[in-house]
């Protein structure tokens, strides 16, 4: 099997997988529990998360430990807005975000908070003209992804104007440089980086109020009730660490294949590279004129090639990429695009198959141009 599809998940590392087995079976106690178990358990679950502090430069305080991206995206942006709606009603986001942050906002607006959407341009970010000219006296949040989930296209965190800044960084954490130390709040997930699922961060700085969404204890500062994963919690660190480290090499690595197919695909009749040049190359998002991603998908499955054809939280909605509508590409297009996500595992030649397999399904399923 070939696995183009990291952006959905990924494979979890031998040395994470160890390392949570052990944990399992020796660190199992309930780490708000005062006795010896449960004292060991919060003593390496706070190891952990002082490590985890130290690589992305913040204070130990500021790493909230969730079950999920989603969650961190929700107890960002709803915790936020409600804990802080005295100051305003206004919040920004792009209209190209997770579902997660979408359905975050649709659920503020029950509460009478005023969500505008920010268009992206045909590059697939927000320009920081852009958002200077939607923000108001009253705006009182905005959140953006850092990286593009279908197109990978980079948004300029650093230049865009904000009051309080909210980014999700799931998938340019470990990728590429990200100043957590001059974000507000930032979002992580394990299992984007060969890590656990159910693991991930809300990167919260001091100065920032929370409403906790899940009630119910003391845990993570009161901000998330119920019994603390700490096997997963302590693991994070070790996941975050080789990933870290990694970096450099696996960007270069994979850019060599995002390079080889960028070539390969210009070369063939009624091939569209959609994702931007700019953008990081671990996505790369295509399409071909002769046929429908649903129907490329399947065909590619059938050979023993995972791909998606969007974001993997959208897959089950319309066929359509809301992403590339937005990138004012056209229907056709939008249904016809098919997402390449790859990690420091896949090859040169997974690539070069790829692409032979795709030239023979075109010849077998695509329509003549």
């Amino acid at each position: 099997m070939i696995y183009f599809d990291n952006a959905s998940t990924t494979s979890v590392r031998t040395e994470v997988r160890r390392v949570y087995g052990q944990m399992l079976e020796t660190c199992y106690g309930n780490p708000d529990s005062l006795h010896a178990a449960g004292r060991q358990a919060s003593s390496l679950m706070e190891k952990s998360r002082s490590n985890i502090a130290s690589m992305l430069h913040v204070d130990p305080s500021e790493i909230i430990f969730t079950s999920a991206a989603s969650e961190s995206n929700t107890l960002a942006i709803v915790g936020y807005a409600l804990a802080n709606e005295h100051r305003g009603h206004h919040v920004l986001t792009s209209n190209v975000e997770h579902s997660s942050v979408r359905h975050a906002m649709e659920f503020l607006k029950r509460f009478g908070f005023e969500v505008e959407f920010l268009p992206i341009n045909e590059e697939g970010i927000v320009t920081p003209e852009c958002l200077k000219s939607h923000m108001r006296k009253d705006t009182i949040l905005v959140s953006v992804m850092h990286v593009n989930n279908e197109m990978g296209a980079i948004n300029p965190i650093l230049e865009l104007e904000k009051i309080v800044f909210h980014v999700d960084c799931v998938q340019s954490f470990s990728k590429i440089d990200i100043p957590f130390e001059k974000l507000d709040m930032a979002t992580i997930s394990a299992h984007k980086i060969h890590g656990l699922k159910g693991s991930a961060i809300l990167m919260k700085k001091k100065k920032i109020q929370l409403v906790p969404i899940i009630q119910g204890g003391q845990q993570e500062q009161g901000l998330r009730g119920g019994t603390e994963n700490a096997p997963a919690n302590i693991v994070l660190a070790k996941t975050i660490r080789l990933a870290l480290e990694e970096q450099s090499k696996a960007y270069d690595h994979v850019l060599k294949i995002n390079q080889y197919l960028r070539e390969e695909l210009a070369k063939i009749n009624g091939a569209h590279v959609h994702s931007p040049k700019d953008a990081i190359p671990y996505i790369l998002n295509i399409s071909f004129d002769q046929i429908t991603s649903e129907v490329l998908l399947n065909a590619l499955d059938q050979k023993g090639i995972c791909v998606s054809a969007k974001s993997t939280c959208s897959s089950q909605n319309t066929n359509a990429s809301e992403v590339l509508l937005a990138m004012h590409k056209s229907e056709f297009d939008a249904t016809h695009g098919i997402r390449l996500s790859f990690s420091y595992e896949n090859t040169l030649e997974e690539a070069k198959y790829f692409i032979e397999t795709c030239k023979e399904i075109i010849e077998n399923y695509g329509l003549s141009l």
